[in-house]
């Protein structure tokens, strides 16, 4: 039997050589979940200025963990925010990540969810309906 020190682990088990990755680090498969949820976000906003460019022109997209509230704060927890813009700021359309993703059961509801609360922030600042910003909004995809 060999003896071992405690505390010291061999990192060349049998030989084979230093573990590295599994997968390449552009595979799909290698993305963490912050990152594959910003690329929802980020072809959402590609879609939706694709149709409204110019009205977008000056809107500031960004993607947050999880809203800054008060303390006090009572109430369900925003899924989303339009923060108004002001002395040479753009207007901000912020997604809160960790919210939607408590509330998706899987990658499809994820974004769908994604789609409609985008949607909604959208036709808010642009004084529009929902349906007319987006005509699949809230609808399931198949």
């Amino acid at each position: 039997m060999r003896s071992r020190v405690a505390g010291v682990r061999r990192r060349d088990r049998y030989g084979r050589g230093l573990r590295g990755p599994l997968t390449p680090p552009q595979a799909p498969v290698s993305r963490t979940r912050a990152e594959r949820f910003d690329d929802l976000v980020r072809d959402e906003v590609r879609r939706l200025e694709q149709r409204w460019g110019r009205e977008l022109a000056q809107v500031e997209f960004a993607v947050d963990d999880v809203p800054d509230l008060e303390p006090w704060f009572d109430g369900p927890v925003p899924l989303g925010q339009t923060v108004p813009g002001d002395n040479g700021r753009p207007v901000r359309i912020a997604v809160f990540r960790r919210p939607i993703e408590a509330r998706a059961n899987g990658d499809r509801e994820l974004g769908r969810l994604i789609r409609d609360l985008l949607v909604e922030e959208v036709a808010d600042l642009l004084g529009l309906s929902p349906e007319s910003v987006d005509p699949s909004y809230d609808t399931p995809d198949d």
